[in-house]
């Protein structure tokens, strides 16, 4: 029995998810589609044609948000292992004012940070810059990935650490060893919320990129309020493709299973 329920369960989780990037994927390749009509009558590619054009920007988009969406993850990555790791492991005076803090940008409204940020960024020089996009995307990713990374510590035993120091394994060592190894799922889950965040956004980019920084959300903003169904719906795909994929590439991590093959297997 469980031989046929297992292949129908993972069958039905698919179609699931795979259903409703159908209609998109028909309207990319519709040229003539009106109610009531089940299926276009007309087929076309030219939606996928324009976005390869350069007229579309298309490519100078998607390699902006890539470059944002991943230098946003290594930066707050940085940030959120230490972060974490003192939040997650000890006990200190005013701790809990410290996660106010840090959870602050999720609770204030993120077209009044970024105002006020607009007009500091304008006085640094920062504003109208890729760099610029960078540093504001980080106020909404940070709290994710540290809270994320806090938790993962919460469950860590320091113990191996020293350990791994009894043996003479340098402060690197220990953590390319088994520091990582140990909250590499928990890193990996940060990451992919870091990068989702960083890729969707679209206010912090439109404030403080003031047009000069063009990313997917934008480009997918401005077709959506246009009439053309059929390259909003292309546009959505080629939006949505990368999270599948950074997400199909992070899920082999976020099992226990992997977490214990992570392990402390490496020699010192």
């Amino acid at each position: 029995m469980k031989r046929i329920l297992r292949p129908f369960a993972i069958g039905l989780i698919l179609f699931a998810v795979i259903a409703p990037f159908l209609p998109l994927l028909m309207w990319s390749i519709s040229f003539r589609w009106f109610f009531p009509a089940l299926l276009p009558e007309q087929f076309s590619l030219r939606a996928w044609r324009y976005l390869a054009s350069p007229a579309s920007n298309v490519i100078p988009a998607f390699g902006n948000s890539l470059v944002v969406g991943l230098s946003v993850t290594t930066v707050s990555i940085l940030i959120g292992i230490p972060a974490g790791r003192a939040l997650g492991l000890y006990k200190f005076r005013g701790k809990s004012v410290v996660e106010f803090l840090i959870l602050a940008p999720t609770i204030v409204p993120t077209l009044a940070v970024a105002m006020g940020i607009h007009v500091a960024f304008i006085r640094y020089g920062l504003s109208d810059t890729r760099f610029g996009v960078i540093l504001v995307h980080l106020i909404p990713v940070t709290p994710y990935m540290v809270l994320i990374m806090a938790s993962t510590f919460a469950n860590y035993n320091v113990e191996y650490e020293e350990q791994a120091r009894t043996l003479g394994a340098s402060p690197v060592q220990v953590f390319r060893h088994v520091t990582l190894p140990t909250i590499f799922p928990g890193l990996m889950v940060a990451s992919l919320f870091a990068f989702l965040i960083s890729w969707s956004q679209y206010i912090l980019t439109v404030l403080i990129g003031g047009g000069n920084v063009i990313t997917l959300p934008m480009l997918l903003f401005s077709f959506a309020t246009s009439t053309d169904n059929g390259i909003t719906a292309a546009l959505s795909i080629v939006f949505i493709a990368p999270a599948i994929l950074f997400l199909i590439v992070t899920s082999r991590y976020l099992t226990g299973r992997s977490a214990a093959l992570g392990g402390f297997g490496g020699k010192f």
